[in-house]
């Protein structure tokens, strides 16, 4: 098997497990209390609207989850096919404070240190505290923070932070690429266009 169909069959695994996934909560929730549709109701919604919107809203949690732990098993996989010494899930402890105890490396080569994100739709302020604690954790252990984030945000404010992370990133010596630059970048390290295998993967 090639590293090419060694992918695709990860894609294909999780396609059936979020399939089972998603027709189990269905099959769940032929059972489940709807005593809140009269809410639904008064908003200008039928019973089998409602339905729709809670069914959907379980697909949509569902496929966000399993979108980001896709790409992210993909990438950590596309470094230990390049990188075979590449190590997956490294944890430091927190030498800043005691929240949290352990901040964690999704892939770590060498002395670089990345974390793999599908993307960051986040407008939470507290989110720059957060991530400029870990960076400098990462950065104090002898490593270089590399993040990547293979789609970007459309809403203005999830816009504004990712550029203050990006600014971070840079000014503690680390490296940020997001949108088709992550792409690119995993491809350039790799030898691996991932893109181009989810779009196979899609016919």
């Amino acid at each position: 098997m090639n590293r090419d169909e060694r992918l695709l069959n990860l894609i294909l695994k999780y396609r059936e497990e979020l399939k089972e996934k998603i027709e189990l909560r269905e099959e769940e929730m032929q059972s489940d209390n709807n005593e809140h549709y009269i809410l639904y109701n008064a908003l200008g919604f039928t019973n089998e609207e409602g339905y729709q919107v809670d069914y959907q809203q379980n697909v949509g949690r569902f496929l966000y989850k399993y979108s980001g732990s896709l790409i992210e098993e993909l990438a950590i996989n596309c470094f230990k096919l390049a990188y075979p010494n590449a190590e997956e899930k490294v944890k430091l402890r927190n030498t800043i404070d005691q929240s949290p105890k352990t901040v964690e490396i999704d892939c770590l080569i060498g002395n670089n240190a990345y974390e793999i994100k599908w993307k960051d739709a986040t407008t939470d302020g507290d989110h720059i505290k957060k991530e400029h604690k870990r960076v400098k954790i990462i950065k104090d252990a002898g490593y270089k923070p590399i993040r990547i984030m293979f789609f970007e945000p459309n809403r203005s404010q999830a816009m504004r932070i990712q550029a203050r992370l990006k600014d971070l990133y840079e000014e503690i010596g680390g490296e940020y690429y997001s949108g088709q630059d992550a792409w690119d970048y995993l491809e350039s390290k790799t030898g691996i266009n991932l893109k181009n295998i989810l779009e196979r993967a899609a016919k």
